[in-house]
């Protein structure tokens, strides 16, 4: 049987470098489920993969969209299944590595079947954004789905709204919604997740966006300004740097903003992970381990 390794994790916690190993190993190629590094604008801020690493094993979904356009979980469902389905012809393993817990299970699992929001309903909520901004949203959410607060990626208002706007439809949290039936596949998936202690991630979180910085961040976040209205761009290591263009905080400030902002949504990802009771754990150093779990269970 066709099988997808799913290799999932927090933030900065070594994703791609063990990705790389296991496709070395098996010989195959890469899916990215991280919805920031579809968009070919955004570079240094969302840490892709380099252009060695890039060239070393075929990726796929990185660089393939532009922040003009708005890849949705359900799109991303449709094309990377055509994809993953194209590739099967010529392997048997494939790896699915990200940090984005929605678009991994929309390939693995489905996506739940949410109702239809009522008319005006977005539109009402994206003018209470504009007006009263993030924060104000976010104490919404939190007021009224505490469940699916703790596991969201709060910096995203698009997914904040949304799960307002479910509830604002049908009276329902957006965390009830979720289908406790997985969406029959193909193909068959080991889940690997890799974690480490909590000081030596945050560690390593700090240091990413030092790095980032020193590697040009704030002038990537300076092209872009213009377009900053466009969800893609409504992210850690951007937002916050928008912020210092407009005078709201200074570079340090901001820095140190982009570094909390990194180590929330790493802990909200582990929440949604562990969510998981399939995923196997393992340390990111721990690769041998790692390749014989797979050679046993292939």
């Amino acid at each position: 049987m066709k099988t997808i390794i799913s290799i999932v994790g927090p933030t900065a916690i070594g994703k791609t470098a063990v990705a790389l190993q296991i496709g070395n190993k098996f010989n195959t190629e890469v899916i990215s489920a991280d919805s920031r590094q579809f968009y070919k604008e955004m570079t240094i801020g969302t840490a892709k993969p380099s252009q060695k690493e890039l060239q070393s094993i075929p990726h796929h979904f990185i660089n393939s969209h532009s922040i003009q356009d708005i890849l949705s979980a359900g799109d991303f469902e449709k094309e990377a299944l055509k994809k993953i389905n194209e590739l099967f012809q010529q392997h048997d393993v494939l790896i699915l590595v990200g940090g984005s817990g929605l678009f991994v299970n929309a390939v693995l699992e489905g996506l739940d079947d949410l109702p239809k929001a009522k008319e005006g309903v977005r539109e009402s909520l994206n003018q209470t954004y504009k007006e009263k901004g993030l924060s104000f949203i976010q104490e919404k959410l939190k007021e009224i789905d505490p469940v699916y607060y703790t596991e969201v990626d709060i910096s995203n208002p698009q997914r904040i709204i949304r799960a307002i706007e479910v509830f604002e439809t049908t009276g329902i949290p957006f965390s009830h919604w979720r289908k406790n039936k997985k969406t029959e596949r193909s193909f068959k998936t080991l889940s690997i997740g890799l974690e480490m202690d909590r000081a030596l991630l945050y560690e390593r979180i700090n240091q990413r966006v030092d790095d980032m910085m020193d590697a040009g961040l704030l002038k990537e976040v300076e092209t872009l300004y213009k377009s900053k209205h466009l969800p893609a761009l409504q992210t850690v290591g951007y937002a916050e740097l928008f912020d210092y263009i407009e005078n709201k905080c200074n570079l340090e400030e901001a820095v140190s903003k982009i570094k909390q902002n990194s180590r929330r949504y790493a802990k909200r990802q582990m929440t949604w992970f562990k969510r998981n009771s399939t995923t196997v754990w393992f340390e990111p150093n721990k690769l041998p381990a790692i390749i014989n779990y797979i050679e046993n269970n292939l």
